[in-house]
């Protein structure tokens, strides 16, 4: 009977311990995999960021073109966060017409066409640092509005791209950057125009076509001035660099306003050393005026001015030439900036014609006066006359001398004449004598 009593004690202890255990077995297993489950939540959260290549607001996005399409009225700007390859299209959600895009410091590169394609009635801001890189492609296609605020922009043909057709026009505006490529501005192959593109600043190195009538530089620095004259507001001009550490310059040309710069301001010419008499190319050249450097626009010398200068230096020439005194005189010449017109030729040393349209502005520069100065020559003194030559000189009256040893040779003279006089008077006496005895 104890036996049998104690078995019925222990089974009741046996199925508890038992029971914990698979309590404690479950919890673990469902522990573990809700830790498991956690830990690939986070993982595939890191891989899915690490991948994100865009940004908006605080929401990332595995490729740039995504985060164009996730832009809101709220939040529309597309911050880059990693280097990437892709040509993206600017098509935010329905009703959105304007999107920036930060470069943050990564590059944009092309992927089969233009890196960025702004399409019609759509409009592009761009900031921050970094690169746009289009390779063989454009950096750009424009058919609606681009602002550039900075960055860089590569291409190995040419940059930029835009148009103006029949219905949309194409606008750019361009404040800040680097812009390098063979062929800076162009425009796409169905557009009529340009559209409206206008520079107010950054730096350019590479070649702007010629014929971009709706193109405007205000400020800037280039490479290359072959073509930039026509594009220049009328107050401006182009001023090459010169001014860099070692003296030499980095090839640019910057946009300045209008000015004449004559490094000699005052000469002074010498009759003496010989004159002629001075074209309006000849007086630019004596006194080193030039006109920003632009070579399509002319500088103009004042015809009536240099006229009078003219004169006097033909009556300085004859004066010389007549040796006769010339009082020294001063002519003040004007030089003006003139606009060559397509459809104008005009002689540089014309006068304020109503050929060239004058090139006005309300800035000081767009004229300058030199001043020539002609040395005086004074009256040469007059020579003595030599005699003439054949006139043999008329022989004068001797004068008696009033030497000492003029009159030692008189008293000498005077006694031989007295000897000789007696010796003759003895010799007639004598002679007489003879006679008479005989």
């Amino acid at each position: 009977m104890r036996s049998h009593e104690k078995r019925v004690n222990v089974c009741p202890r046996t199925q508890g311990k038992y029971l914990v255990s698979v309590v404690l077995t479950a919890v673990f297993a469902i522990a573990s995999l809700f830790g498991t489950l956690l830990f690939s939540a986070d993982a595939v959260a890191d891989a899915a960021e690490s991948q994100a290549v865009a940004q908006v607001g605080n929401a990332t996005y595995a490729s740039v073109q995504e985060a164009i399409g996730h832009t809101s009225m709220k939040n529309a700007t597309v911050t880059l966060l990693a280097d990437v390859t892709e040509s993206v299209t600017i098509t935010p959600p329905k009703g959105m017409r304007n999107v920036t895009f930060d470069l943050n410091g990564h590059v944009l590169q092309a992927d089969g066409s233009a890196v960025i394609t702004v399409p019609a009635n759509m409009q592009l801001t761009i900031t921050g640092p970094g690169t746009v890189a289009g390779g063989t492609q454009p950096a750009v296609d424009c058919r609606g509005a681009l602002h550039v605020k900075s960055g860089t922009f590569t291409s190995d043909a040419t940059l930029m791209r835009f148009a103006e057709t029949d219905e949309t026009s194409a606008q750019g505006s361009f404040s800040d950057g680097t812009f390098i490529a063979p062929t800076l501005f162009n425009l796409l192959d169905d557009a009529k125009n340009l559209g409206y593109v206008t520079v107010r600043g950054g730096e350019y190195r590479g070649m702007i076509p010629a014929g971009l009538n709706t193109l405007a530089l205000l400020s800037g620095s280039f490479s290359d001035s072959s073509n930039l004259a026509p594009y220049l507001a009328d107050s401006l001009g182009l001023i090459p660099d010169g001014t860099s550490g070692d003296g030499t310059g980095d090839g640019m040309f910057h946009i300045g306003d209008l000015a004449i710069s004559s490094k000699q301001a005052s000469v002074e010419l010498d009759p003496v050393d010989g004159l002629q008499r001075l074209s309006a190319d000849d007086l630019l050249k004596l006194t080193e005026t030039q006109l920003n450097g632009i070579a399509d626009y002319l500088l103009v010398v004042d015809s009536d001015q240099l006229q009078a200068l003219n004169d006097q230096i033909d009556s300085a020439i004859q004066a010389v030439g007549k040796r006769k005194a010339f009082e020294a005189v001063s002519q003040n010449i004007t030089i003006t900036a003139v606009r060559n017109g397509a459809d104008d030729v005009i002689d540089a040393n014309s006068s304020r014609g109503a050929g060239p349209q004058l090139r006005t502005s309300d800035h000081d520069g767009i004229s300058a006066q030199v001043a020539v100065t002609i040395k005086a020559v004074a009256e040469p003194e007059k020579p003595e006359e030599p005699g003439k030559p054949g006139d043999p000189e008329k022989p004068g009256k001797p004068e008696m001398p009033r030497s000492g040893s003029a009159v030692q040779a008189l008293a000498i003279i005077s006694l031989l004449l007295v000897i000789a006089s007696a010796i003759c008077a003895y010799a007639t006496v004598h002679l007489q004598s003879s006679r008479l005895h005989n």
